[in-house]
Parts: structure tokens; C-alpha cells; sequence
């Protein structure tokens, strides 16, 4: 086997040449992305669209599951709906940036109340999309809150 993967580390082997030579490099693992929307189509969609964009993702259904799979540190940035049901998105920024406030939350709406729209940005998220949005905007909103962290 040419190559070795080992605890975040990489080793190329080139036995076959003249010297032997061993090199070690870094591997560094694409931020995780966590999608929460109980639209399965538009998680999924999402998901899918991230992962082409090199980043790795979990999905979830709701809050609760989100909540439930462990460690939510362990995510460079949380994209979730606000009205789902059981927590809503809203609750869901509020509790993780109570746990951790340098938590990264961008919230996706189809509504457009401006008393909702008020909530949502008073929650603490770095950024809102009303859905339908363009990709390039869920791209950047991405891309910003990954590299704030």
C-alpha cells in the first residue's frame, strides 16, 4: 500500500526507490457542517451541495437530534431552519451560544414576518437566508462563519 492513513497523519511510503524514504504530512480534516431542517429534501440538497464544496457534513431532522448525537462542539457551523417542530431554530442558537458563545449559527426561514425576521437576528446567529436563496449566498454565509472560528 503506497499510502497510510493514521490519526490525522499521512505516510507515503517509497520503499521501492533507491534510498528508503518516509514522509509525513499533515492531513487536515474538512470543517463539519451540521444541517438541521425537517425538510428532508432541502437537508439533504444542502448537505450534498456542501460536501461538493469540500466540507463535511451531519444532518438532523430537528433540534432534539441535533442535541442528542453528542458533542455539538465538535461542528465549525450549525445551518438550521427556525420552524421545525419540538425546538425551533431560534431556541437552538440561543442554547448553543449559551453552552459556547463563539458558536456559528447561520438560520434559514420561508417566512418573512418582520417580528421573525427581529427574533432571528436578535438570537445571535451570523447569518439569516429566506428561503429560496442562492447558493453563492449560503456559500459565502458559510464560508465567513467558517473562518471567523
Amino acid at each position: 500500500m503506497p499510502w497510510l492513513a493514521h490519526a490525522g497523519v499521512q505516510w507515503r511510503d517509497n520503499s521501492r526507490s533507491p534510498r528508503y524514504l518516509r514522509v509525513a504530512t499533515t492531513v487536515t480534516q474538512p470543517p463539519l457542517i451540521s444541517v438541521i431542517d425537517d425538510d428532508e429534501s432541502l437537508r439533504l440538497a444542502t448537505a450534498s451541495l456542501l460536501r461538493s464544496m469540500g466540507y463535511a457534513t451531519e444532518c438532523f431532522a430537528h433540534a432534539e437530534a441535533f442535541f442528542g448525537a453528542g458533542d455539538t462542539a465538535r461542528f465549525a457551523c450549525v445551518i438550521s431552519d427556525i420552524q421545525m417542530p419540538g425546538m425551533d431554530g431560534i431556541e437552538l442558537t440561543r442554547r448553543l451560544l449559551a453552552a459556547d458563545g463563539g458558536r456559528k449559527v447561520i438560520l434559514m426561514t420561508g417566512r418573512g414576518e418582520q417580528a421573525l425576521l427581529r427574533q432571528a437576528r436578535a438570537s445571535g446567529a451570523v447569518g439569516l437566508l429566506l428561503k429560496p436563496f442562492e447558493v453563492e449566498l449560503l456559500l459565502g454565509c458559510v464560508g465567513d462563519a467558517v473562518n471567523q472560528g
